[in-house]
């Protein structure tokens, strides 16, 4: 049943004792499992929607971290703290 890739033997034996249980207690619904771990976007508009959103979302973070360093320094210069 599996592959002689390991990773893909814990999604199958998941997925054969779900639908087993399942048949057991009479039920009609079934468990689909993959060992897919991420996922493959094929058309390229997607690709370029998630491209831009994460560079986007990485440009806004680095435009706020300086501020931060910049504040920290402003208030060890008020309280007149020294680190030796």
């Amino acid at each position: 049943m599996c592959s002689s890739e390991p990773i893909n033997c814990l999604p199958v034996l998941t997925n054969i004792l779900s639908n087993t249980f399942l048949r057991l207690l009479n039920s009609s619904a079934r468990f689909r499992v993959w060992s897919e771990v991420f996922y493959r976007a094929e058309s390229p508009e997607v690709k370029n929607y998630i491209f831009f959103g994460l560079f986007s979302y990485l440009l806004v973070l680095a435009a706020g971290l300086p501020p931060l360093f910049a504040m920290s320094s402003v208030e060890d210069y008020k309280v007149k703290s020294s680190s030796c």
